[in-house]
């Protein structure tokens, strides 16, 4: 399979989105999306770790965490239909100091797993910009480009359920 973007989207004339395979293994995905919150609001939506699995359409549940020194532990199971059975997913998270998140692998049934938000206020200050990154691989027979295939729906509904999150948080009135 040749390697490179295999989906890119526009859900609005600022969001991004693109999807690859890794020659090594594994899948990267790339985006740019705008919040219509405060960076502040996004910072903690992302930072509230038992309420991760509200942010998600597949089944997720929170098995433990605690945050110590400054980095969040979390433990994650997570249910998928390509995927028999739970998955384990054991992450460390830490604040970037300018604003976001990165998150590393520390256990469980992945190979790799790494995550960062980037935020940076945009709209005079009221709504937030953020660069987010993520390469995964699973410890699986499911190929990479399946994998890949599948995350593209779950990133674009992971970003909408933020944004109407944070719009919620931002009492601002919800558009349909």
């Amino acid at each position: 399979m040749a390697q490179g973007p295999l989906v890119g989207f526009t859900a609005s004339s600022a969001d991004t989105l693109e999807i690859s395979t890794e020659p090594a293994g594994g899948v990267r995905a790339t985006a740019r999306v705008l919040f219509p919150a405060k960076t502040e609001v996004i910072q903690g939506l992302l930072a509230d770790y038992p309420r991760w699995p509200e942010l998600f359409e597949m089944r997720m549940r929170l098995a433990d965490w605690h945050v110590r020194d400054g980095v969040a532990t979390i433990d994650l199971r997570l249910e998928h239909a390509l995927l028999p059975g739970e998955r384990r997913l054991v992450t460390e998270s830490r604040t970037l100091p300018g604003g976001g998140l990165v998150t590393e692998l520390k256990g469980g049934d992945f190979k790799q797993y790494h995550r960062v938000w980037t935020l940076r206020p945009a709209g005079g200050g009221n709504e937030t910009s953020a660069d987010f990154e993520l390469l995964f691989e699973l410890d699986s027979l499911v190929p990479d480009w399946i994998m890949a295939m599948a995350v593209r729906h779950e990133l674009e509904t992971h970003f909408r359920i933020v944004k109407q999150k944070a719009r919620e948080h931002s009492g601002r009135v919800l558009r349909p």
